[in-house]
Parts: structure tokens; C-alpha cells; sequence
């Protein structure tokens, strides 16, 4: 038996925050979400991308401090088109989350950006960019 990617946590300060940050993206969380510790929504493909509080996650890990450092892994979102790669941002930093790198066309072909979500995550944006 090969173990297999099910799932992509998020632990967050502010899960009402994020949640919308998250929303604003497209996905389809729950109404009333906010509410609860733990929060998880189907992605396509049939993996889940999961949120927990810091609280949380300190209830089974007394010992959790968060990071120390840089980002590790980031989550990619793809768009339709470079347009969209450009209104998804200005959606995102117009709503007040902060634009990390402004939308370009990248070498290797894509246009791309990246938005913070509300915990400081670096979540990309991108498209093939035919040009």
C-alpha cells in the first residue's frame, strides 16, 4: 500500500480572515464555517484543504510556536487566463491583503503573482501566458 496526498492544512490566527481571504479565491466554504475550530472543503481531484486554529493545534501539540522562518510551501491557484492572473490580484490587494509580488510575465511561460493571504502565506496566482 502506496501512502497518497489527501489533505493541505492551514493553521491560521484568524480563521474568519482567512476563511474569506480563501473565498474570494473561489472555494466553496460553508456559510457559518467561521464558527467552528476546524473547517475542511473538497478541491477538486478529491483532496481537501483543511483549516485549524492555533488554538487548535496547540490542544494536541502543546508545544507548537508556529514558524520560525520562510515560507515552505505555498498553494497555487490557477486561472483561466493572464487577465484573470491581473483581476484576481487587484480583487485580492483592493480587499486589503497584501500583494507580495505584482502580477508579470514570467520567464518559463505563465503569468504570475503572488497575494499574503491573512496569516502571511504566499499563495500564487497563474496562467499560461501564449505570448
Amino acid at each position: 500500500m502506496t501512502p497518497r496526498l489527501d489533505a493541505i492544512s492551514v493553521t491560521t490566527a484568524d480563521l474568519a480572515a482567512s476563511l474569506a481571504f480563501y473565498r474570494r479565491l473561489g472555494l466553496d466554504i460553508p456559510a457559518g464555517a467561521e464558527s467552528a475550530p476546524h473547517v475542511e472543503v473538497a478541491l477538486p481531484g478529491g483532496q481537501r484543504l483543511l483549516w485549524d486554529t492555533e488554538d487548535v493545534v496547540r490542544s494536541f501539540d502543546p508545544s507548537w510556536a508556529g514558524s520560525k522562518g520562510g515560507e515552505r510551501l505555498g498553494l497555487a491557484f490557477l486561472c483561466d487566463s493572464p487577465a484573470e492572473v491581473d483581476a484576481v490580484y487587484a480583487d485580492l490587494t483592493g480587499a486589503g491583503h497584501t500583494g507580495h509580488l505584482q502580477p508579470w510575465d514570467a520567464v518559463w511561460g505563465q503569468r504570475y503573482a503572488v497575494v499574503l493571504d491573512p496569516d502571511g502565506c504566499a499563495v500564487s496566482l497563474f496562467a499560461a501566458n501564449p505570448s
